[in-house]
């Protein structure tokens, strides 16, 4: 099974890059987006996507554009995740060879995303949601289509969530929060991994 959690590293800077993706990888996540409104965030993706091959897939959060697309993918990135649902975005993404993952909320949105070829479903925002949601979308979604939950997630819930449906979790400012160091980061990321056992 894919690692169910993507780390997302909204604020990231290149500084930080290096120590925080290697904190996380040794915690046993795996799986690491930088958001593209974070500071110099390709170069960011560069040098983890650099110094991490073969560890971890690095990739890109709050992807809008095919032009995102191409530069993420010319940075070394593997993985686009976006807030929103871009069929355009989508396809740009798999013509590259990039796993795509799209935020969605409605099944029309849920199913358009399938049509254009994404990897996974990002549900977004999930605590707006709720399980039960997850639940009943999941009735209908096709069953190997991966589902990751992202916003108001956390070991907290993370029973409910798999119970729902779900495969996997993005975690944002509860394991990465600007200015936080590479051992806090560790730490949070050891607690979660932890909490997913």
């Amino acid at each position: 099974m894919t690692q169910p959690i993507i780390a997302i590293l909204r604020g990231l800077t290149p500084a930080e890059a290096l120590p925080v993706g290697r904190a996380l990888i040794d915690a046993g996540i795996d799986r690491i987006e930088v958001p593209l409104n974070s500071p110099n965030p390709l170069e960011s993706i560069r040098l983890m996507a650099a110094s991490f091959a073969g560890q971890a897939t690095i990739g890109a959060g709050t992807v809008l554009t095919v032009e995102d697309v191409a530069r993420v993918a010319d940075a070394g990135g593997r993985m686009i995740v976006s807030p929103n649902m871009n069929p355009d975005v989508i396809r740009e993404t798999v013509r590259r060879g990039l796993e795509s993952y799209p935020g969605v909320f409605t099944a029309t949105e849920c199913f358009a995303a399938i049509a254009a070829g994404a990897s996974g479903l990002k549900i977004f925002p999930a605590d707006q949601a709720g399980p039960g949601y997850l639940k009943a979308l999941r009735a209908v979604l096709p069953r190997d289509m991966p589902v990751y939950a992202v916003g108001g997630v956390g070991p907290g819930n993370f029973a409910q969530w798999f119970a729902a449906g779900a495969q996997g979790f993005g975690i944002g400012t509860s394991l990465y929060k600007p200015g936080d160091s590479a051992d806090q980061v560790g730490a949070r990321a050891r607690e979660m991994v932890a909490a997913l056992a």
